[in-house]
């Protein structure tokens, strides 16, 4: 089973010039990731004020160049808002950078500013989700393009350089749980990666099924297939304080969304729950989140990637690189040697 990290790029208390800092300490995060023998490291795409994260591909090719062996992934790519087109080239250019590391993860994202943002109508959200998806597979499989579509100029034969060194260039689904989504990726073959940030693991085994079946029903081989979690975590050298330090951050981060969203603001007991063998936190001591990360596994019937989202405006960057540590060498060989 891979192991990772995830990242949305907190941005910093304060914003500027703080961000230039926060930005600096990613980039050491990751090349610790890679020292440490982590085997992805992801960056998601977002366009808020909280993070500093809405060109993961300049991020990750900066960490390209500090890196050597681990794979570095968008986390999500919100490819419905972008152009599919500027997504392939600008990973493709990251994939030449890292000497074939570069992955896509696409997906429709978690939060909505990037659609209006960048013109596009909500009440387009599921249309817009399969159309650039189809078109992302099209550019992937041949230099030059026919296409046509909804929602951007026809494509009567262009070219898309530069070509990656990997071929085909890795593209990942990412959801939130959507059972039309699974059921795209499996029939279109794609490997798939499940976010699971509350509740409890074996509540979504419904959803990977679906993937499951409609992969052998469209033929792909069962060896390939391919499924990721990405869930929220953090690691202390104990239990208890891996659990009180993570809370706060928990609790600024979740408190603020549910303020937008008209959610009830988050209580330790069910963070404490979240945290427990059954819940979907990964945050404990080494011991305790490899133990929970085999047990997950089993309970969504076999993964092949995990990855935690552990960084945090209010954790330090120093409990961030010790628990990407840990999380590599006592967490990561743990799970090899139970997988």
């Amino acid at each position: 089973m891979q192991i990772g990290v995830d990242s949305f790029v907190s941005t910093a208390h304060g914003g500027p010039p703080g961000d230039a800092a926060r930005v600096q300490e990613l980039l050491e995060q990751i090349e610790l990731a890679d020292q440490v023998g982590l085997d992805v490291f992801g960056v998601g795409e977002h366009h808020r004020p909280d993070y500093v994260s809405s060109a993961p591909a300049v991020l990750l090719a900066a960490a390209a160049a500090r890196t050597r062996r681990i794979r570095l992934a968008s986390a999500v790519t919100v490819l419905s808002s972008d152009d599919p087109v500027r997504v392939f080239q600008q990973f493709a250019t990251l994939d030449l950078v890292s000497h074939g590391r570069a992955e896509i993860i696409a997906g429709r994202g978690s939060f909505t500013e990037s659609y209006p943002l960048f013109g596009f109508d909500l009440d387009d959200y599921e249309e817009l989700a399969a159309e650039k998806l189809e078109l992302l597979l099209k550019i992937r499989a041949g230099t030059r393009v026919r296409w046509s579509g909804r929602h951007r100029a026809a494509l009567t034969g262009q070219g898309v350089w530069p070509r990656p060194l990997q071929n085909p260039l890795p593209v990942r689904i990412g959801i939130g749980g959507s059972p039309q989504s699974a059921i795209r990726a499996g029939a279109l073959g794609l490997p798939l990666t499940l976010a699971i940030i509350g509740g409890q693991a074996a509540q979504f085994r419904p959803v990977l099924n679906l993937y499951r079946e409609a992969w052998r029903k469209s033929g792909h081989p069962g060896e390939t297939l391919d499924i990721g979690i990405h869930s929220l975590g953090f690691l202390a050298d104990g239990a208890p304080e891996a659990r009180d330090i993570f809370w706060p951050a928990y609790r600024d981060v979740f408190g603020q969304i549910g303020r937008e969203r008209g959610w009830p603001p988050p209580t330790r007991p069910l963070f404490d729950a979240q945290c427990a063998p059954a819940g979907a936190f990964l945050v404990g001591d080494p011991e305790a989140v490899a133990e929970k990360i085999l047990a997950e596994s089993q309970a969504l019937g076999g993964i092949t990637r995990m990855t935690l989202l552990l960084d945090n405006r209010v954790l330090t960057h120093a409990q961030l690189m010790h628990a990407i540590e840990l999380l590599g060498t006592r967490v990561a060989p743990l799970v090899r040697k139970g997988a």
